[in-house]
């Protein structure tokens, strides 16, 4: 299936199209009622994930029981700045309260320093620690120059990761069609990508698909279904 005819089928398929988002809340004022009632959406439209705080992991567990929504969740959050052995262990608390996906954020200040072994380091000590689960490396790519936001895509593939991701979508700017294309490039047609920060409209999404993500962090997710089921 070419580009064109992918966007397409998405458009007129809601149910695979949900399948691209990550349900997202990271609001550092979260509460329970807001996770519940992002859980019930996920439910409602079968998003991929949710993706929440750590405190949240062990409801959003027990809430989406036996479904096919995943639970997401971050490590190393926002800065990236934890130590390394700090997010292995944040991220194995966190599968064992029942997360299936981890979104750690790089050591940016090792990819500033050029220390791309410790960033491999940090990256795979997540990895090992997250079990089976799945691990997206966060490259906070406003920060990033063309050729770090390359060598961050390859030292995320040499540590086991089995995605990059643009943003946290708390820094000073979130994704952008040039570094989702610029990853996908260098990653291949296998790794995933996945775009977060700013994406809040169904144009958005698309131009994300069309760039090359394969995963979308959404808190708009609910205005974006409806602008494919047609609603204002």
């Amino acid at each position: 299936m070419g580009k064109t005819e992918q966007i397409d089928f998405l458009k007129s398929n809601i149910s695979h199209f949900a399948k691209f988002i990550d349900h997202t809340n990271l609001k550092a004022t979260a509460c329970t009622t807001e996770i519940e009632k992002l859980c019930k959406e996920a439910l409602e439209y079968n998003f991929a994930s949710v993706c929440v705080n750590p405190i949240h992991v062990a409801l959003a567990s027990e809430l989406l029981q036996n479904s096919q929504v995943k639970v997401c969740t971050v490590v190393g959050f926002p800065l990236g700045a934890t130590t390394h052995e700090g997010k292995a262990a944040e991220a194995a608390l966190a599968v064992s309260q029942g997360a299936e996906e981890i979104d750690m954020v790089i050591d940016l200040g090792a990819i500033r320093d050029n220390r791309f072994g410790a960033v491999e380091e940090d990256i795979s000590l997540v990895v090992k620690a997250s079990s089976l689960s799945k691990v997206k490396v966060i490259l906070e790519v406003c920060y990033l120059s063309p050729k770090e936001i390359e060598l961050a895509c390859l030292a995320s593939m040499n540590a086991g990761a089995d995605f990059v991701k643009t943003s946290t979508g708390f820094a000073t700017s979130g994704a952008t069609v040039e570094s989702v294309a610029l990853m996908r490039k260098t990653v291949g047609p296998d790794f995933g990508v996945k775009a977060a920060g700013g994406i809040r409209s169904l144009n958005d999404a698309i131009s994300m698909i069309e760039a090359g993500a394969n995963r979308l962090g959404c808190s708009s997710s609910i205005q974006i279904i409806g602008e494919l089921q047609g609603k204002k």
